[in-house]
């Protein structure tokens, strides 16, 4: 069996993970750091998720299902991301976590994982990808409390 490459990702917002969170499940404002993607869920446990977008001038439809939802500390969903020459009977999930943790009465820490890479290189792939992801999330979520 081969290693399992975990991907990790981590970003400190300065918010507090009620404010995280609300950002985080609003549909609306995931093309705000998601890449531009739109997604279509409901964020309960056992619903699919489904991102759609366009990347490297390429349209994708992402696809998965809510897991865990324990708000505003914890959304686990798995992940799929087709490629041209994969089915999804041939290919395994990622598992996608993101954790929420105060440090403080302002700021949060979130970290992200994503399992079942398949090697060092999709794992920093991976762990580059959703870095980006999470910055755009903090700047969304910090814009939000300055203008408050």
């Amino acid at each position: 069996m081969s290693e399992n490459h975990v991907a990790t990702a981590t970003v400190q917002i300065r918010a507090t993970p009620q404010e995280v969170w609300a950002v985080l499940t609003d549909s609306a404002r995931v093309p705000e750091y998601m890449f531009g993607s739109e997604v279509e869920t409901d964020w309960t446990v056992g619903s699919p998720i489904v991102y759609r977008g366009e990347w490297e001038g390429r349209s994708f439809e992402d696809r998965g299902e809510v897991v865990l939802v324990e708000e505003p500390h914890r959304l686990v969903m798995t992940h799929f991301a087709p490629t041209p020459d994969q089915s999804e009977a041939t290919e395994v999930h990622h598992t996608v976590s993101y954790v929420l943790e105060p440090i403080g009465d302002d700021r949060t820490r979130v970290v992200l994982t994503q399992d079942h890479n398949a090697g060092k290189e999709e794992q920093e792939r991976a762990e580059a990808n959703w870095s980006a992801m999470l910055e755009a999330l903090r700047t969304a979520v910090e814009k939000d409390i300055l203008t408050d």
